[in-house]
This record gives C-alpha cells, structure tokens and sequence, in this order.
C-alpha cells in the first residue's frame, strides 16, 4: 500500500455498485482498480463508462492480488460472510454492505479475524453517514432534546422484493443503524409482527418494536406493498421533539419545542394529576446537501490509512445483527418478546 493512497477492488455490481465505484473513483486517496461481478454483461457496461477498470467474473482472483490494499464487497446478504472471511484472511480491509452477515456468529467471527489481522472492517450502514442523521446525534449528545423518550419509523414503499430475506432484513436494517449510531442505545428485548402475503416469499410488511431498560421504546413500520414512499421518523424527548423526513428536499430535520409536562399535586391519586402541553416554535437547521456515500467511502479510506476505527465498525453490524435475530425469531412466534 502506497504511504498516502488505497488500491479497492469492488466485488458486487448491481443496484449499489455503481454508486460505490462512482465514489471510490472520484476519492483522491483511493484508486479503485478491479471490479468483479457474475455477469458479463454488466461488467462489460462498466468497463465501458470505466476504461481504466480492471474486470473479473472471479472473485478469489482478487483475494489473491498483492497490489490490492481493500476489498469492498455488495453483494447478495448470504455471501457477505464467506467473502469478507476471505478477504480478510487474505490481509485486505473490507467494506460490507449492510447487514454485515446472516447471523451474529459469523459477524463476531469477523471481527476476530479483523482485530487479529489489525486489519479494518467496516459495514456500510449509509444513513449513519447523512448529514441529517449526524446533526440528529449531535442534539441527542449535547442534550437538545432532553431525555429520550421514543422513536417512532415508518420506511414503506413498493417494492423492492427481496429473495433472500424479508422486509425487517431489507429495510429495518437502515433504521436500527440511524438509531444505534444516533442514541447509542441498545434494546433488552423485541417484539415483530408481520405477513408474506405472497405463497413462498418472505415476509413484505412488518412491526417491530424494540424495549429499553430506561422507559425507551421505539416502533419501526416497513412495508414493500405502499402506494407511497415515506421516509420519516420522530424522535421525542422530554425537551424537544425531531422529525426527519428523509424525502424532504430541503428541510430534512425540524425541530419542535414541543411536549407535555406533568403537573404536580398534593394529591393521593396520581392519575388525577394535571399533564400541560407546551407547543412552542419549529425550527429546520440548514443541513448539507453532501451525500452520504461521498463522507463513508472518504473516512473508509481514512481509517484505512490512518488506523482509525470506523464509525460503522463491525461491532456496530453486530448490534443490528442482534436485533434482526431476535426480530425474525419474534416473528415467526406471533410478536411474542425476545431478548436482546
């Protein structure tokens, strides 16, 4: 590896591969060199808007190259963890799509492999990456909202089906990651409901609803059967309450002083009690229109040269990882909880 560049090799080239070799092509300190995918056709596509682009239908050839530093790897979720475990042995950095594996065994395994190597692992868990969602972690941590209380996510839309797994893999994996990355919070226990309403595919629209141990909840609504594409959470607090819509063009986070408070009486019966409304003032902070894939492929590089730990490491693609797990197991016995 040269003192102040990164040779990446792209494994995966379908719906998110083209945006990741737009980015790492256009990253200063990365020299994106080969791309692999299993069909032809579209590698042939790419070479063609890519010229300088190395292509392979093998993905061990690249495992094998010592001019390659990193491996990046968007593919289908079932293989995320056989190809990262073997780039890793091979002593490359890996970047994985989210999830990071298909059970929190094989993500812990990676990890290992990773500390022993010293080698860096990251998941791509996107949204933790979006202005809008590093400005909400910013309020949370400077106390601009108070204590939270709730975070309520509705990600429904038409489609995209998934083969290899259900909608709470596909979509609730974006919303767990925003809310680990943005609270630092970590559930005790879960509880999912949800129906395939297709003979022999998997589950299209699913509740989950994740418990704390610091009277925290949070509900996740994902849907592939929507006629309309929303995008939006709420995140109270005791102080301040968010909104994020991430289909807004301009105002992605507004910021209500808004809540209710509980008015104390001299009284033996609490539930008698007075609870006021306070409806003040919205506010929507300027946030950057910078994308997301542009600052994660940056600081991918930049842990990479600088030893950093990513801020989406594998530990992170473990704690989401463990939901999920939980979540499916939820699932497939009517909503009843399961721990953490």
């Amino acid at each position: 590896m040269q003192p102040n560049s990164v040779n990446v090799a792209l494994i995966g080239c379908g719906y998110w591969g083209p945006n990741l070799i737009r980015n790492f092509v256009s990253q200063p300190q990365s020299n994106l060199i080969a791309i692999c995918d299993q069909d032809a056709g579209r590698l042939a596509s790419l070479k063609s808007q890519y010229p300088h682009l190395e292509t392979t239908l093998d993905s061990k050839e690249l495992m094998t190259r010592d001019d390659i530093d990193a491996i990046v790897i968007a593919t289908p979720v079932s293989s995320h963890y056989p190809l990262a475990l073997d780039a890793l042995q091979a002593g490359k950095h890996v970047l994985v799509e989210k999830p990071i594996a298909s059970s929190s065994a094989q993500a812990q395994e990676l990890i290992n492999v990773a500390s022993e190597k010293e080698l860096i692992l990251m998941v791509d868990h996107t949204f933790a990456y979006t202005p809008a969602v590093r400005r909400i972690r910013k309020l949370v941590q400077e106390g601009d909202l108070g204590k939270p209380l709730y975070y309520d996510s509705v990600r429904i839309n038409l489609g995209r089906f998934q083969h290899d797994t259900n909608v709470l893999w596909d979509l609730a994996v974006h919303d767990l990651a925003i809310m680990d990355y943005a609270l630092g919070k970590h559930p005790t226990s879960v509880s999912a409901t949800g129906l395939a309403h297709f003979a022999g595919q998997h589950e299209d629209v699913a509740y989950l609803t994740c418990f704390f141990e610091d009277d925290f909840v949070a509900h996740f609504h994902l849907n592939w059967l929507s006629p309309v594409k929303i995008r939006r959470t709420i995140l109270g607090g005791d102080k301040k309450m968010i909104v994020y819509d991430d289909l807004e063009p301009s105002e992605k986070i507004k910021i209500y002083d808004s809540g209710a408070d509980l008015q104390k009486e001299p009284s033996n019966e609490p539930q008698k009690a007075r609870i006021d409304y306070r409806i003040g003032d919205m506010a929507a902070p300027h946030i950057s229109p910078e994308e997301a894939l542009k600052l994660e492929t940056s600081h991918f590089i930049s842990c990479i040269l600088n030893k950093e730990v990513p801020e989406t490491d594998g530990h992170a693609g473990l704690r989401v990882l463990q939901i999920l797990e939980a979540a499916n197991k939820s699932l497939k016995n009517n909503g009843s909880p399961e721990a953490v």
